[in-house]
């Protein structure tokens, strides 16, 4: 049973991985697992983090047009997206404490590098056929593996020169179909017990209310310096969660 503190705590990083989301218009799952992970096992962050990511991310998928032809686009990059979650699951719930947590640690700190250092990418539309199932067997993986799926999807996704309303929505079908998979894996695995689940849809409020004070306050904050801060942030989070795990042995 989670105690009063830990309600608390799950409270409140939803509230801020709400109000993150509501500013850049992603980094909810990645801030809940950044956080929850330093005080808790991957594998029951994870769990909470399922049903407001659902929530939060089906609704930035289905509000705008492109709905049909995204689908489209991207079936292949998903349907390889839940394969590679079905196969990576087994290291997030394998009832270890120490390599779950340096492997979500490291792909923080990777994608917290990537987001900062490297330049803006394009894929060719003669590659996107062959990249887009590879790109998602790969973030599957990860995502069975970390419960992080930002990994490489939303650099490749940004690569194939979608419009800014296009990426958002295509950004929210990558993070649906990941929380799904996710949360159908960890459910095959025994890994969401009914206090997680009560908890996860608990977390729907503070998520919620976050997101919608971030997208209020939207326009009164320098959006590139947020994001430099946010991405530094999350490299030093992952750094020392690696640090811990390589020094626990």
């Amino acid at each position: 049973m989670l105690s009063l503190n830990n309600i608390a705590l799950i409270a409140f990083v939803f509230l801020i991985a709400g109000w993150v989301k509501g500013v850049v218009g992603m980094g909810l799952p990645t801030v809940a697992m950044g956080a929850l992970g330093l005080v808790m096992a991957p594998v029951q962050a994870a769990a909470l983090l399922v049903v407001p990511s659902l929530v939060t991310n089906v609704w930035q998928f289905v509000t705008g047009p492109g709905v049909a032809a995204i689908s489209r686009r991207l079936a292949t990059m998903m349907v390889l997206v839940c394969v590679g979650t079905a196969l990576g699951i087994q290291l997030l719930s394998s009832g270890a404490s120490r390599w779950p947590s340096v492997a979500l640690g490291a792909v923080l700190a990777v994608y917290a590098i990537a987001a900062l250092g490297l330049p803006k990418l394009a894929v060719p539309p003669r590659l996107e056929r062959t990249l887009s199932p590879v790109i998602g067997f790969i973030t599957g993986l990860l995502t069975g593996a970390t419960g992080v799926f930002v990994v490489p999807a939303v650099p490749y996704l940004s690569a194939l020169g979608f419009s800014k309303d296009e990426l958002v929505q295509a950004l929210g079908l990558s993070f649906t179909v990941s929380t799904i998979a996710l949360g159908v894996a960890l459910g095959f695995t025994g890994s969401y017990p009914r206090e997680l689940l009560i908890g996860s849809i608990a977390a729907i409020i503070p998520a919620m209310i976050g997101m919608f004070v971030g997208q209020r306050m939207r326009d009164r904050i320098e959006p590139v310096a947020f994001r430099r801060w946010f991405f530094v942030a999350m490299f030093a989070v992952g750094a020392y969660m690696v640090l811990r795990g390589i020094l626990a042995a």
